[in-house]
């Protein structure tokens, strides 16, 4: 791993930025920790980092060029994730305030609730669908990491991108649901959650029309 050392600083230092960067999965978050708690917004993550693993895997086996290289299947991948943008977005959007009076803080019981495995695939989809993560990979296997870097190497490099990026936001998780920020937030968390429906839309359109 020694001689290959520069190599993954530089990929470190390059998804530290690009995974801070607010993006899908960023508002996702935001609004899984808002909606249901911390609990969805944690399975959220993981599955955002599993999705990760999707982008690793083509990558390995050169596919991300071909989808590069290839415009129709590229704008149908696009197009395919500005709709589920839509999706989430429209749910965002649709937001109000409680019906009954909220607890404040990091317990759940008045929040609305999501299935385990709903916030699990809906973290993999946001990511596994994003056209943004495809360029992300495919200049990272392309540009960053030589040719002759073993293909073990390269799988290391992709366990910890897809870690690094769920331990990431399983912090802003539980950031987001911890009791300060929840009280900061209060009865008018469904606002954050509309300003979050906005960004998605945004999100959606800039990937049609770019």
């Amino acid at each position: 791993m020694t001689p290959y050392i520069d190599e993954f600083i530089t990929i470190a230092i390059i998804h530290l930025v690009a995974v801070a960067s607010p993006g899908p999965d960023f508002a996702v978050v935001v609004r899984h920790s808002v909606t249901y708690g911390r609990r969805a917004a944690l399975l959220t993550s993981i599955g955002i980092g599993l999705g990760i693993l999707l982008h690793v895997g083509y990558s390995l086996i050169g596919l991300s060029v071909v989808i590069k290289t290839t415009p129709w299947l590229f704008r149908t991948i696009s197009y395919l994730a500005a709709a589920y943008l839509v999706y989430l977005a429209i749910g965002a959007l649709r937001s109000g305030p409680s019906s009954s009076p909220a607890v404040v803080g990091v317990d759940t019981k008045n929040k609305a609730t999501m299935s385990d495995r709903k916030a699990l695939w809906t973290g993999f989809l946001t990511n596994g669908l994003n056209p943004k993560a495809t360029l992300f990979f495919l200049s990272v296997f392309t540009a960053i990491i030589n040719i002759d870097t073993p293909f073990s190497i390269k799988l290391m490099y992709g366990i910890y991108l897809s870690v690094a990026t769920g331990v990431w936001f399983c912090f802003l998780s539980y950031l987001l649901s911890s009791s300060k920020i929840a009280h900061l937030i209060g009865s008018k968390g469904y606002w954050l959650d509309r300003v979050m429906g906005v960004l998605l839309l945004g999100l959606a359109a800039k990937l049609v029309w770019l």
